[in-house]
């Protein structure tokens, strides 16, 4: 049975080849092309054809004039196929594309055809509802991927009219690209007959993707932090289910690595350990959302504001913010031999400290370190 599902599928190849090369060249049809994607979404799950992929990548790559053939030929075979090998081959084909990073790409929006709903026709459930579940789940993550993407091009389009977007704003883009990373961890193997090497590759390109999103999303945190204790109560509560949820999300992916490496796939065993979000982190975040932040300072300094070495005499832009008192130190004088200046080397990321309370502003300093006046108090 398996030997005659590949040789009436090798027969569809070929007939579909065949037609696309007798098509006429058109504004929407480009029989080259074409045939081109026929035979990188052939039915052989055996062999994935790179080098018909690699055509279709630099049509795409030469003229954005290539985008309405390469979606009318697409979107056709995706929409005809009864076979998992085929629609899978034809996302891993279109995630390709998106990876090439196209401007006009950028502006798709949806995916031109749907797979919320296939079901391989070639063999019964029974052996196929695995595969059929992998294709849905691939497909609902390409399609939400297109659409994020379509949102953030016109979003930098009217980026040169508009003001800096807020933290609420900032807050639910990176909702949305938690949503993405939970959508990339249900693509997965639930069959045991699944290890295939068709399979395999696919999930080679979903831990790529998943790196990806997951930098966005740790990128995202680390800018929510630095300006969270400026932020309302609305913007501190929805940061909160945010870093709960990347907690959640860390969890996910560790179990996720082991699987596909059990599983051999290459690129989980280069992937790097997955870092937790510090748990005193989110503590200090529920005190903010309670109202309880009272004891806490927030020291922010300029980006590369780093004083070392000898006889260094450098000015220095200094804020100390709390709710009960403000400090400004405007000109700073640095002096000693070899000694780290109160600007350390943290690249200007925000840091944390308890309040000083007098004695401890008025005790004796490590030398090389200066007392900064309290210029502003309030009691």
């Amino acid at each position: 049975m398996k030997l005659w599902n590949r040789a009436s599928g090798n027969l569809k190849d070929r007939n579909s080849v065949w037609i696309a090369n007798m098509s006429r060249r058109t504004q929407t049809r480009n029989p080259d092309l074409e045939a081109a994607i026929i035979k990188a979404t052939s039915h052989d799950e055996t062999y994935l054809d790179y080098r018909n992929a690699q055509r279709v990548f630099a049509w795409v790559r030469t003229s954005p004039a290539h985008l309405k053939p390469l979606v009318f030929a697409l979107s056709k075979r995706m929409e005809k196929t009864r076979s998992w090998v085929v629609a899978l081959k034809g996302l891993m084909l279109m995630h390709g594309i998106f990876c090439c990073k196209i401007p006009v790409m950028r502006r798709i929006g949806r995916l031109p055809f749907d797979l919320s709903n296939f079901s391989d026709g070639h063999s019964h459930l029974c052996k196929t509802w695995g595969f059929n579940g992998f294709v849905r789940c691939y497909f609902a993550f390409l399609d939400q991927k297109a659409y994020l993407t379509s949102m953030e091009a016109k979003e930098d389009e009217n980026r040169a009219q508009k003001s800096n977007e807020s933290m609420l704003q900032e807050l639910i883009k990176l909702q949305q690209w938690q949503t993405l990373l939970d959508m990339l961890l249900q693509v997965k193997p639930e069959a045991a007959q699944m290890k295939v090497g068709l399979i395999l590759e696919a999930m080679d390109c979903v831990i790529v993707e998943i790196f990806d999103v997951y930098s966005k999303i740790c990128n995202g945190v680390a800018r929510i932090l630095v300006k969270i204790y400026a932020a309302g109560k609305v913007e501190a509560n929805t940061a909160l289910k945010v870093l709960r949820r990347a907690t959640v999300q860390g969890d996910q992916l560790s179990l996720y690595f082991e699987l596909c490496k059990n599983l051999g796939v290459l690129n989980a065993a280069e992937f790097p350990k997955v870092e937790q979000i510090p748990e005193e982190d989110i503590r200090e975040l529920e005190q903010i959302t309670n109202g309880s932040s009272e004891g806490k300072t927030i020291v922010v300094r300029q980006s590369g504001s780093v004083e070392k070495g000898e006889g260094t005499n450098e000015e220095v832009l200094k804020t100390v913010i709390s709710r009960r008192w403000e400090q400004f130190d405007e000109q700073l004088s640095l002096r000693g031999s070899n000694k780290e200046g109160i600007g350390a080397s943290d690249g200007g990321k925000m840091i944390v400290v308890e309040k000083p309370s007098t004695e401890t502003r008025n005790s004796t300093r490590p030398h090389g370190y200066l007392l900064l006046p309290d210029l502003i108090t309030f009691v």
